[in-house]
């Protein structure tokens, strides 16, 4: 008997028009276009800098892309999953306010928070909705306004990250296609090297906390480089071997793109060939929720139905896991 599955059937995405560029950050802080490429692999970022606009205008300009692709309308729309780390305001959740931008009226929606995870951890739970039977079409959105809370005076964290937002919509097949399988992985210790000191109901927002810079992104560099290797890489090989893929029957690894060097570690782990590798961390950074779909928008046009694809993230919290997807159609 054929198994239900999620399928993904569209990707939308949006970018700010505002280039940051190593140059620029050069003038910030004490840093180098060269030691920016080498140490990170990142040339220019997109921000977005339009007064008074915040995650849901990324999100919803990538849902209104997505929903144009596939000519889908508004009210056909069952729920809308926002993964982010930078939502508008604490309450409402940014998925709400995403649905009202775009019309959609007919669904409930929520936000998933998971670093630079979430979108891989969304992904896993949009699917269980549609494998239930019950919705039929569910909407995946990764949106970040990084820019909002990266200190452009700390020379170890603001070239890093980007603005970016990328969507992709999910149906019921019961073709061969869509999601395969899913690891998750959390480990809370991790939270030490890698969070936002104030802003929460621990350390709530004061004159202190602000000037003491502390709603921006704190990063241990060295202890996250050194988790986020082995993570991405074991997670990535685990979920190969246990699906019986190698790197002949692999088509395309969509890794996170937080640094080049640990792209390079997991594919190289993998024994893939560079070609089978999607990069696009030299013009958009860090996306952090945006990254894996802006992949996948990218990249739409060469993939192939039926193509294998195992899409690896590692993010704050600890979080990270693999998906193994079969591309669901040709563009």
């Amino acid at each position: 008997m054929n198994k239900l599955h999620a399928a993904i059937t569209g990707v939308g995405a949006y970018v700010p028009g505002y280039i940051l560029t190593n140059e620029e950050i050069s003038k910030m802080v004490d840093t180098t276009d060269e030691w920016i490429m080498t140490r990170i692999g990142i040339k220019e970022r997109r921000i977005l800098n339009t007064p008074d606009s915040g995650t849901s205008d990324l999100g919803s300009k990538a849902v209104e892309d997505l929903l144009r692709k596939t000519n889908t309308k508004p009210e056909e729309i069952d729920l809308l999953i926002c993964t982010t780390v930078t939502p508008d305001m604490q309450f409402p959740a940014t998925a709400n306010i995403i649905s009202d931008k775009v019309g959609i009226k007919n669904a409930f929606s929520f936000d998933l928070n998971a670093g630079c995870s979430g979108f891989l951890f969304g992904l896993a739970t949009a699917s269980k909705y549609v494998e239930s039977g019950q919705y039929k079409k569910v909407v995946l959105v990764g949106a970040d306004k990084m820019s909002s809370i990266v200190d452009y005076t700390d020379r170890s964290v603001c070239p890093i990250f980007g603005d970016g937002a990328g969507a992709v919509l999910l149906e019921p097949t019961m073709e061969n296609v869509g999601i395969i399988d899913t690891i998750l992985r959390t480990d809370g210790f991790g939270r030490i090297h890698l969070h936002q000191k104030a802003g929460g109901s621990v350390k709530p927002a004061s004159h202190q906390t602000v000037d003491a810079r502390e709603h921006f992104i704190y990063q241990e560099g060295q202890p996250v480089f050194k988790y986020a290797v082995k993570g991405m890489a074991d997670i990535s090989e685990e979920i190969l071997t246990k699906n019986g893929l190698d790197h002949n029957s692999l088509d395309w690894l969509v890794p996170h793109q937080a640094n080049l060097r640990i792209i390079n570690a997991t594919a190289e782990r993998m024994k893939l060939d560079k070609e089978k590798v999607m990069i696009n961390i030299e013009k958009y950074g860090n996306t952090t929720d945006g990254t894996l779909p802006l992949l996948l928008w990218e990249w739409e046009k060469k993939l192939k139905k039926g193509d294998n694809l195992i899409l690896s993230t590692f993010g704050a919290g600890f979080t990270w896991g693999a998906i193994y997807l079969k591309w669901a159609y040709n563009s």
